[in-house]
């Protein structure tokens, strides 16, 4: 099952960015086994979308047919990393073709999004800088992909 990341704005060399391509890289090749790759990226150009509508209209188009789209938001479900494992592989287990994880700006997402999202989740009520976020995103989707393989990166 393919896995990306649409995130709105773009993401400039730096430390972000290589946090997020090394635990994507490591995801991949921890994945594998576990039928859940590729990972990718996709970005939503926030010059070209300058409100929260529009960012939420590009990021519900930035999702197939038949993806699990997962918006992640503020007021959202928070869940421990081995349920976020258990998640990705009932939606694996179904047949969804892909995950997509949805990352809005600065504004967050429109409540539209939300609600034509399968599941909304959050990393707690606290707000976080959206480039931090697929840092965390990305680090958990390798979390989940060591968990199902039993690898020893995730300790209970």
């Amino acid at each position: 099952m393919k896995i990306t990341i649409a995130a709105v704005g773009r993401m400039k060399p730096g430390p972000e960015k290589m946090l997020v391509n090394d635990y994507l890289n490591r995801a991949a090749l921890a994945g594998r086994a576990q039928a859940l790759c590729p990972f990718n990226i996709s970005e939503i150009d926030e010059r070209k979308a300058h409100d929260r509508a529009e960012q939420s209209l590009r990021l519900a188009a930035a999702v197939p047919a038949g993806a699990a789209a997962i918006a992640l938001d503020e007021r959202g479900e928070t869940m421990t990393s081995p349920a976020f494992a258990k998640l990705m592989v009932a939606i694996r287990d179904r047949g969804a073709p892909e995950a997509v994880f949805l990352i809005g700006g600065a504004d967050g997402h429109d409540r539209a999004l939300c609600e034509r999202a399968e599941k909304v989740l959050s990393f707690g009520p606290m707000v976080w800088p959206h480039m931090l976020v697929r840092v965390m995103r990305a680090e958990q989707l390798y979390r989940a992909v060591s968990i199902l393989a039993r690898s020893p990166y995730h300790r209970e």
